[in-house]
Order: C-alpha cells, then structure tokens, then sequence
C-alpha cells in the first residue's frame, strides 16, 4: 500500500515541478537583477569602456560600501543596477571622463539568501533576486521528494531577536492553490521541509494478508484501516476480540483489547494506531 501510495505522491509531485517550473520562469522575469537592492557582501563587476584602471571586481562591505581607484569610497547599499550604473557615470563625468560608458554587473546575491532544508532535491543556501515566493524556492531547490511531510515549516528572525516559525500545508500551498499560502520570502529565512519517515504496524492472525503494513508516519491508519489494509478479516475471524499490543516510551508493552463490532456499530470510535502496533485478530470457534 505504501509502494502505491508513494507512486502516486510522486506522478503527483512530478506534476506540480512542471508547473511550478513554468511559475517560477515567469516570475524571474519580473525579479531581474535590475530591480535587485544591493546590499552588504554582494559581488559586484563593474566596467568602465576604455579604462581598464577603474574596471574592477569588488565586493560591498558590511558598511554597504565599495571602493574603486579615483573615486574612492562609494555608497552603494540600497541602489539597483541601474542607480549605481548612473551613480559612477555621474562621479566620473565630473571630474574624469565625458559622457562614460559604465556597466555593472551583479556576480553574487550574498546579501539577500535563504536557507531550504529537508526533504527537498537539492537542500543549502539560495539568493533571492528580487521578490520571490516560496513555491518558487523550493522549485530552485529541486521541488519536494516523495518523503515530504505534510507541512513546511518557514524560520523567519527579525531585527530585534525573535523569531516565527510559519507553518505552511504543503496541500494548501501545491494541490489547493492558495496564493496565501505562497508567501513572499525575506533574507535570512529557513525553510524546512521535515521528512516523514515510514513507519510500520503488523496486523497478525484472521486477516487475509497478514503481516506488516508499511504507512508515512503522518498517515498511520486507524483500526478498522489497517484491517481492510491487509484484505479483511478472514471468514474465521473473531471480530469480537481483536487486541492491539503497544509498546510506550519506556518499553513498557500494554494490550488493548477492542471489540470492532463495537466500532461498526457506531457504539465507540475507532482507534488511531501507532508505530510498530502489534494488531491480531484471532479464531473464532463458533
């Protein structure tokens, strides 16, 4: 049942990469390095035509500053593309050059990074270039694995040193489409997709397929499911005394004994089961 299940979370996933693909293509054409803010720890190329001299790599420090031969130290912190570009233009048409052709490029976004973790394709740290949504990362991060949890979990710390955690359904963000769900991000935010490891619980005696089940741990059945998941009961079955074997936190192993016509009838619910439960459904003899 998991393997089925499993394939198809991933004919599922594979589908929703395609279109979150397409999203995030779309969306990069609105977040080009032109709009981008720079900021502290930013590489940055710059290029002035026909003077090599003042032509340099640099890198903006944590004060949001650059410093280029006879220009000296420049502010640059907060300005896009564009505005630096007409910013050195303007410093060096004053004292320098007529009318100079100055370029400059953004080599590294190291001022503006987030942080994808988890059960993702390619899990570490990824620049954000201008605004940019969570569907849009985790696609940059290879998208979601068939071993994702049902939720992912957004650390996000301000400046006065406390922080959120966001909790976000992967079902609300993927399969239900809510745009609020898709949440603008900020530098510095952790994103987290926690695993949702496979779990067992055996279901042993008058069933047709006795034996072990394997489920997400998120997905663990109830009773009567872990029941119709290995076939049903047999025709010998007594339904009138089923027992769960549990072992707690301390080792310390208990039997809950359940009568499922009970269960049928409406008269109680039935019982969520946990990890490594031990159900068995023994013979009637009547």
């Amino acid at each position: 049942m998991y393997k089925e299940n499993a394939l198809k979370h991933t004919v599922i996933i594979i589908v929703v990469l395609f279109l979150c693909v397409s999203m995030s293509y779309m969306f990069s054409q609105e977040s080009s390095s032109s709009e981008y803010k720079i900021g502290p720890k930013d590489e940055l190329e710059i290029s002035v035509s026909g003077w090599d001299e003042v032509s340099k790599t640099v890198r903006v420090t944590e004060e949001g500053k650059i410093t280029l031969p006879y220009l000296g130290e420049i502010e640059v912190e907060g300005l896009t593309q564009l505005e630096l570009e007409k910013k050195l233009s303007d410093l060096l048409e004053k004292d320098y050059l007529q009318n100079p052709q100055v370029s400059v490029f953004i080599s590294k976004f190291l001022s503006k990074i987030v942080y994808v973790d988890g059960a993702v394709g390619s899990p570490g740290t990824y620049e954000l270039r201008g605004r940019q949504f969570l569907m849009q990362l985790i696609t940059q991060a290879g998208g979601l694995t068939p071993e994702a949890g049902k939720d992912i979990y957004v650390i996000r710390h301000h400046n006065n040193g406390t922080s959120d955690s966001l909790k976000i359904p992967i079902d609300d963000l993927y399969f239900e489409v809510d745009p609020a769900m898709n949440i603008p991000l900020e530098p510095g935010d952790i994103i987290n997709v926690p695993f949702d490891k496979v779990v067992r619980v055996f279901v042993m005696g008058q069933v047709r397929n006795p034996g072990a089940l394997e489920f997400k741990k998120s997905e663990i059945p109830t009773l009567l499911k872990a029941i119709a998941a290995a076939g049903g009961f047999s025709e010998r079955a007594s339904k009138g005394g089923v027992t769960i074997k549990r072992t707690d936190k301390d080792g310390k192993e208990r039997t809950i004994k359940v009568n499922v016509k009970d269960i049928l009838k409406g008269k109680i619910k039935d019982i969520p089961l946990q990890e490594n439960d031990v159900i068995n459904v023994p013979e009637t003899f009547f």
